[in-house]
């Protein structure tokens, strides 16, 4: 149990300094001439369309998991955490070379807002547990796997499509 404690911790650790890392490169100050030196003005539609591809990667890693197809499930969510893991390199990219975030100028900002509210908590939340679920999940730790998976599949889902739509909000 030492080694879940030290993989824990690690998990945390990680999920925190990305997270600390994402809310300064969007609200940080960047170097002088570092905005505007790369075009990142495509890389919206990258972190939309990963966020895309991991929709129906979930569903199903979720439909196989069902049908007890635990090599193929293992394969589809490894490819959902790594289209994840690209969306988060992509996102990270473009607020490093775009400072500050885009304004919704819609008709629907009440409704827009609360999508990007709850979007970013549990954005937050998914890191960890996303990390959590894949460490006992490749640990074949089936029962804790299973148990946080139930609240990680529902959460990194929701984060997904609500990616999505802020993007055709804002574009």
């Amino acid at each position: 149990m030492k080694t879940d404690q030290f993989w824990t911790r690690i998990i945390f650790i990680v999920s925190a300094v990305i997270s600390l890392a994402v809310a300064f490169l969007i609200l940080g100050p960047r170097p002088e001439g570092i905005e505007g030196s790369l075009d990142v003005s495509m890389l919206p539609l990258v972190n939309a369309s990963l966020n895309g591809l991991t929709i129906p990667l979930l569903i199903y890693g979720f439909i196989l998991i069902k049908k007890k197809q635990r090599d193929h499930h293992r394969n589809v969510m490894l490819t959902a955490f790594g289209t994840s893991s690209l969306f988060l390199v992509s996102y990270v990219i473009y607020h490093w070379f775009k400072s500050g975030p885009k304004m919704y100028t819609g008709d629907f900002s009440i409704f827009y807002y609360m999508i990007l509210l709850t979007h970013i908590i549990l954005a937050v939340s998914i890191i960890p547990l996303a990390l959590l679920t894949l460490y006992r999940g490749w640990t074949f730790q089936i029962d804790k796997h299973r148990k946080i998976a139930k609240i990680t599949f529902p959460i990194w889902l929701y984060v997904s499509i609500t990616g999505v739509m802020i993007y055709l909000m804002l574009y």
